[in-house]
C-alpha cells in the first residue's frame, strides 16, 4: 500500500499499516515523538489501519493538535480517578476545551465534592499517568456498549448511545480503555497516558446535563494538561494574572458596580461605574453623529408578531423574556434590529434619503441561563452601541467603509490592536448563491479598498448574510471579539422595507447591522481587565485626589479641589486625619490617575505637587497647568494624527 506524506513524497508500506508503522518508517525518532496521525486531514489513533492511498501527517508533540490531544486523555485519565476515589459516581461527558479539559460527574448522594478534594485526585491520576497506561480502542455493537453501561449503572452513557443509533442509525460503537477505565468515545487519543507531562485541576461548577435546566444538575470539574511542567507553569502564571485583572473583582474594589440576586445578571452601577459608562455612550454618540448617524428611542415590548416576522420567534424564543397583556404575547427585546426596521417602516423615503442611518443606546434583555452569566461579560441586561444602514445596493461599498473607519478610529482611542474576520455562508443559509457571492464580495472589496488584511472564517456568516467580525488583543495576549458590521438582506424582505427610487418605483432596501464596542457592559469588562482597573485619564472615574498634608493645609487643598472642579477635572478631596502616607497608598490602590499633594510652600503658591499613579513624583506646578494637562489627555489626542 501507498501513502502521501505531507511534502509530496510517496511511502510505501505493507498491506494493514498503522499510523505508528508508517512513522517507524519514516525514522525512529518520528516513531518516538508520535502522538497520533491525520488522515485526509481526520485526526486518528497511531494503531488504527491507514487506507491505501491517503495523505496522511504524523502528529507530535510540535503540532498544534496535541494540546488537544493530550488533554482529552486527561479528561479520561480524571473520570479514572473518580470512579476509583467515589464508588458509584456517575460520568457523563468529558471534553477538550480551549484552554483545558473537564469532565461531568453525578455524585452519590452525601457526597460534596470540592476543590479542597483536588490533591488526592491529582495524586490518584498522577499514578495512572506514569503507569504509562495504553488508549486501546474497541469498536463493538451498540447492544453489547448499552448491556455494558447498563451494568455499570451508567445511565448517562446509555443515553448518549441511545441517541447515536436514533439520530445517526449507528450499529457499532468505539469504547477507549485505558488502565482499569472504559469510556464511551470517538477518539482519537495518544498511545498512553504518559505522554501527559503535566497537568492540574482547577475549579468545579455545577452544570446541567446536556446544558438543559430542566435535566440533572451535575458536577463539572475544570482542569488542564501540557506537554511540559514549564508550558504549565506558564499558563497558571497567566492565568494568575488574569485572576488579578478579574474585571469583577476590581469592579468591586474600585467601586464600580455590584451584584444582587434581586436582579440576576443584571449591574447595579454604583456612581464611578455610570460614569464608564456614559462616557462611553458619549463617545459612540459624539462620534456618530459626525459621521451621519441619528440617535433614535425605539420600543423595549414589543407584540410578539413582530418577532414571528423577524424569525425571533421560532429560532430565539427560549433567549427573551416573554410576557402576556389583555390577552397579547409580548416580549422583551434582545436586540434592536427588529424595531428599527419596524421604525424604518413607519415612514417613506426616497433615494435622495438614503443612507439612513440609526443608532439606540438603548437596554436589551436576554434571558440567559444562570449558569452562563459571568459578571459584565453575560449578562441578562445590557446596552449596545447598536446602530443599523438602509441603503441602496450601491451605496453598501461605502457604508461598510464608513463603518470600518468609525470602529478603527474607535479603537485607536483605547490603544487597541485589531484583527479581522470575514465570516462567510454558513451551511444553513437563506437566499441564493449568486446574492451570497455578492455579498461576500462587497465586504471583501471594503476590507481590501482599505488595505486591511484578514483572515476568512469559512461558513461562521449570519444565516442571512456576511459578517465581518473584529477581534483585538488584550494586555495578557486574550482575544476578544468586540465589533461586526453584518450586511443582511434577510430582514429588508421579511418587513418589506422599500424606498422610491429615481424611476419613481419601490425597490427593495439593503440592510446593514453594526456594532463597534458591542454591549458596553461587556467593554467595561474587557477594559478594566486589559488596563488592570488603570483607566487612562480621560476615561478615569476620579482623574485626582488632592491630598492636604496635615489639617492646615485643609482650607488651601479645598481651594484647589474648587478650581479643578471648575475647570472640569473629576477630582476629591482626602483631608482625613490619616497620615499623608497612608491615604497616598490607598490612591495608589484605588488606581486614581493622580495625587496632588499639598504643603506649606504649595498653600503659600497656589500649586500642587504632583504624583502619578504607579510612577512617583512628577514636580511642582500650577493648578491651571495641571488641569491643561488633564485636559490635553482626551480621546480626540488618540485620533488626530491618524
Amino acid at each position: 500500500m501507498h501513502v502521501t506524506l505531507p511534502d509530496g513524497t510517496e511511502l510505501t508500506l505493507d498491506d494493514g499499516a498503522t499510523g505508528a508503522d508508517a512513522a517507524a518508517a519514516i525514522g525512529a525518532g518520528l516513531a518516538r515523538a508520535a502522538l497520533a496521525v491525520k488522515v485526509d486531514g481526520e485526526l486518528r489513533d497511531l494503531a488504527r489501519p491507514l487506507p491505501d492511498g491517503a495523505r496522511i501527517e504524523i502528529v507530535t508533540a510540535r503540532s498544534p493538535e496535541a494540546l488537544e490531544l493530550i488533554r482529552h486523555d486527561a479528561a479520561h485519565v480524571l473520570a479514572t480517578a473518580m470512579l476509583e476515589l467515589y464508588p458509584g459516581v456517575r460520568i457523563s461527558i468529558g471534553p477538550a476545551i480551549e484552554d483545558g479539559f473537564y469532565y461531568d460527574f453525578e455524585f452519590p448522594e452525601g457526597v460534596h465534592f470540592s476543590e479542597a478534594d483536588f490533591p488526592a485526585v491529582e495524586a490518584r491520576m498522577a499514578e495512572h499517568i506514569k503507569a504509562a497506561e495504553p488508549f486501546v480502542r474497541e469498536d463493538v455493537p451498540v447492544g453489547e456498549a448499552l448491556e455494558r453501561f447498563v451494568r455499570e449503572d451508567q445511565p448517562y452513557k446509555v443515553e448518549l448511545i441511545e441517541d447515536l443509533v436514533r439520530n445517526e442509525g449507528v450499529e457499532t460503537v468505539s469504547l477507549y480503555t485505558n488502565g482499569p477505565f472504559t469510556d464511551l468515545c470517538r477518539g482519537p487519543h495518544a498511545p498512553t497516558t504518559k505522554t501527559i507531562r503535566a497537568f492540574k485541576l482547577q475549579s468545579v461548577a455545577g452544570a446541567y446535563w446536556r446544558g438543559d435546566s430542566n435535566r440533572q444538575m451535575l458536577t463539572r470539574v475544570y482542569g488542564t494538561a501540557f506537554l511540559s511542567k514549564e508550558e504549565l507553569e506558564q499558563h497558571l502564571e497567566r492565568l494568575e494574572l488574569a485572576r488579578q485583572r478579574d474585571h469583577r473583582r476590581l469592579g468591586r474594589e474600585l467601586g464600580l458596580f455590584q451584584f444582587s440576586e434581586t436582579s440576576p445578571g443584571s449591574a447595579f452601577w454604583l456612581p464611578k461605574g455610570t460614569h464608564l459608562f456614559n462616557t462611553l455612550v458619549q463617545l459612540s454618540r459624539e462620534m456618530g453623529q459626525k459621521r451621519g448617524y441619528t440617535e433614535v428611542r425605539t420600543p423595549v415590548i414589543y407584540d410578539a408578531q413582530l418577532w414571528k416576522t423577524s424569525g425571533h420567534w421560532d429560532k430565539y424564543r427560549e433567549n427573551m423574556f416573554v410576557t402576556e397583556s389583555e390577552e397579547r404575547e409580548l416580549a422583551l427585546k434582545p436586540m434592536n434590529c427588529p424595531g428599527h426596521c419596524q421604525l424604518y417602516k413607519l415612514q417613506r423615503f426616497s433615494y435622495r434619503d438614503l443612507p439612513v442611518r440609526y443608532s439606540e443606546p438603548g437596554p436589551l434583555h436576554r434571558n440567559e441561563l444562570s449558569g452562563t452569566l459571568h459578571g459584565l461579560m453575560r449578562v441578562r441586561h445590557f446596552v449596545q452601541d447598536d446602530a443599523h444602514i438602509f441603503c441602496t445596493e450601491e451605496q453598501v461599498h461605502d457604508e461598510v467603509v464608513g463603518c470600518l473607519d468609525f470602529a478603527f478610529d474607535t479603537y485607536r482611542v483605547f490603544g487597541f490592536d485589531v484583527d479581522i474576520e470575514l465570516s462567510t455562508r454558513p451551511e444553513v443559509r437563506i437566499g441564493t448563491d449568486e446574492m451570497w457571492d455578492r455579498s461576500e464580495a462587497m465586504l471583501a472589496s471594503a476590507l481590501e479598498s482599505r488595505g486591511l488584511a484578514y483572515t476568512v472564517n469559512e461558513g461562521d456568516g449570519a444565516f442571512y448574510g456576511p459578517k465581518i467580525d473584529l477581534h483585538m488583543t488584550d494586555s495578557l495576549g486574550r482575544s476578544w471579539q468586540i465589533g461586526t458590521i453584518q450586511l443582511d438582506y434577510n430582514f429588508p424582505e421579511r418587513f418589506d422595507l422599500t424606498y422610491t427610487g429615481p424611476d419613481n418605483q419601490e425597490h427593495r432596501v439593503v440592510m446593514l447591522h453594526r456594532a463597534l464596542m458591542g454591549s458596553y457592559e461587556r467593554f467595561i469588562g474587557i477594559l478594566i481587565e486589559h488596563y488592570a482597573g488603570e483607566f487612562p485619564v480621560w476615561l478615569a472615574p476620579v482623574q485626582a485626589v488632592v491630598l492636604p498634608i496635615s489639617d492646615r493645609h485643609a482650607e488651601a487643598a479645598a481651594r484647589v479641589r474648587d478650581e479643578l472642579v471648575q475647570a472640569g477635572v473629576r477630582v476629591e478631596l482626602d483631608d482625613r486625619s490619616e497620615s499623608i502616607g497612608r491615604r497616598i497608598r490607598e490612591a495608589e490602590l484605588q488606581k486614581i490617575p493622580y495625587m496632588l499633594v499639598v504643603g506649606d510652600r504649595e498653600a503659600e503658591a497656589g500649586t500642587v505637587a504632583v504624583r502619578r499613579h504607579g510612577e512617583g513624583d512628577l514636580g511642582t506646578e500650577p493648578v491651571a497647568a495641571f488641569a491643561q494637562r488633564v485636559a490635553d489627555d482626551a480621546p480626540s489626542r488618540y485620533t488626530a494624527n491618524r
